[in-house]
Formats: structure tokens, sequence, C-alpha cells
């Protein structure tokens, strides 16, 4: 059974607690937490993975960022710091209509990182952290990735057409020492998608899941496949106790809910 990790609001870095060898299961409200920090026995001994979850009920939204580091933690401490810091505008944000939502969020974000102030503080650093930020309002999904966090939508509608990454995995992008904003034109990708009619299930995953030895998680449809059979907490605890079983050295995090659509979702004209 997962802990209620706070009843709206979360955040957490691996340098607080790593969960080496150990799977832990959280909530909050419907957003399901799940950290792995891989297994000491194939050579893990930290956890450089992070996370920011917020939830509006009454509003009908929430807000994730997941993040992976490498070289130290400090990178994904930085960037929580930073998104915390910014928690009254962006969630005066969303109280927006959708489209205004999203667009105000984005550029409260972006400005952010790409300050002198921000991009400052990164250069003191050691490391550099992945960053996916996702926003779910209505039934409509917004994300920024910078990195190679992964994003999933898992619908029938969608599976029936083999969609369900929302993102693509791009490497060489960071923020921390070495950051795409102190490039002449940064490098980073931002998509909305409209949830269909039904049950939507978002997922968002560091990339210890895909890479785990022996695991078929690079195919996407298996990353959603325990959930088809099994709640949201135990289709997370299924995909952490694969993954350790299979002695995966990287640590993964799981952010993962579900949001039903009474709306109907766009279809084509002649259908």
């Amino acid at each position: 059974m997962s802990n209620v990790l706070h009843k709206n609001e979360f955040s957490w870095v691996g340098s607080q607690s790593h969960y080496v060898d150990e799977i832990d299961i959280g909530h909050i409200q419907n957003v399901t937490v799940g950290r792995f920090g891989g297994n000491s026995t194939a050579g893990q001994y930290k956890n450089e993975d992070g996370c920011v979850v917020w939830t509006n009920e009454k509003e009908d939204w929430e807000f994730a960022v997941l993040l992976d580091a490498h070289q130290t933690a400090e990178s994904a401490e930085l960037v929580i710091s930073e998104v915390n810091s910014l928690k009254d505008a962006i969630q005066s944000n969303l109280t927006l209509p959708i489209k205004q939502a999203f667009e105000q969020t984005a550029e409260t974000l972006l400005t952010t990182f790409d300050s002198t102030h921000f991009k400052e503080a990164c250069g003191k650093i050691q490391g550099e952290t992945a960053v996916l930020c996702v926003v779910r309002k209505g039934k409509y999904l917004w994300w920024l990735s910078i990195g190679d966090c992964l994003l999933y939508l898992f619908h029938p509608d969608l599976k029936a057409l083999n969609e369900t990454q929302q993102n693509h995995r791009s490497f060489y992008e960071w923020i921390g020492r070495v950051n795409t904003f102190d490039l002449p034109v940064p490098c980073y990708s931002v998509g909305t998608k409209e949830l269909r009619k039904g049950k939507n299930h978002i997922l968002l995953t560091t990339d210890g899941l895909v890479e785990c030895p022996d695991a078929n998680f690079s195919n996407p449809n298996e990353v959603g496949k325990p959930f088809e059979t099994l709640s949201n907490e135990q289709g997370v605890q299924a995909l952490l106790e694969e993954i350790k079983e299979k002695n995966v050295r990287d640590s993964t995090t799981i952010l993962s809910w579900f949001i039903d659509v009474a709306a109907d979702s766009t279809r084509p004209s002649n259908a």
C-alpha cells in the first residue's frame, strides 16, 4: 500500500533519500509516485533523480516536473528550488483559461530558465539534469521537455494507431553546468495534446526504466501493459519490481495518473 506523500504538493530529490535497493510507492491526490534507486549489486550507490508534483482537484489540473541528473544531484536540487519559488506564479497561471494557462506557464518557466540569475547559478554547480515539465488541465496535456525523460499517454484510440510516447528522448540537452540556455538558440521541445474521451493514462519516467537490461520497456506498449489489469499503484509497483529483479543499475522515478474525460474528442470529418 502506498504512502500519502502530501495532500496536494510534493517535491523530492534523490540526495535526500536515495532508495537504492528499495522500492517506494506514494501518492499525491490521484498521482502515484514510484521511486527505485537502482541495485547496489549492479554498482549503484546514489540517486540523482528528482520530482515536483502539485495538484488541484477543484480547478482540475496537475503540474509535474521530473528530473534525471548526472555527476551530482546539484542540478536537480537547483531546478526544484527554482520551480518551487515559482509556485505562486505558476498556480496563478493555471487559473486562466486552458490556452492562456499553457502559454503563461511556458513563458514563466522559459523566462526563468533563460534568466541571468538562473544561468549564473547553473555555472556554479557540478553536473547537469534532464527536465520534463508537464501540465494536465481539463482535457489537454502540455509539456516542456529538455533532455531524455519520457512522457506517455495511453488510451485505446491512440494505442490502435500505435501512438503512446508523446515526446522523444533528446540527447545532449540539459540544465546545469552544461546548459542548453547558454546556447545562442536554446534547444528543447514543447507540445500539447488533446486527451481522448474515456480513460486516459499519463505516465512520466526517467530513463532507467527503458534502459533496464533484459527488459523490453524500450517498447512503449510494454510500459503501459501492467496497467491494463492492475491499479495505478500496482502497475507502478510492477514496473519497478521487474527492473529491480533484472538488476538495473540506474535509478528510476515514475509519475503516473489517470484522467477520465467525459467530453467528446476530435474525430475525422468522415468518421
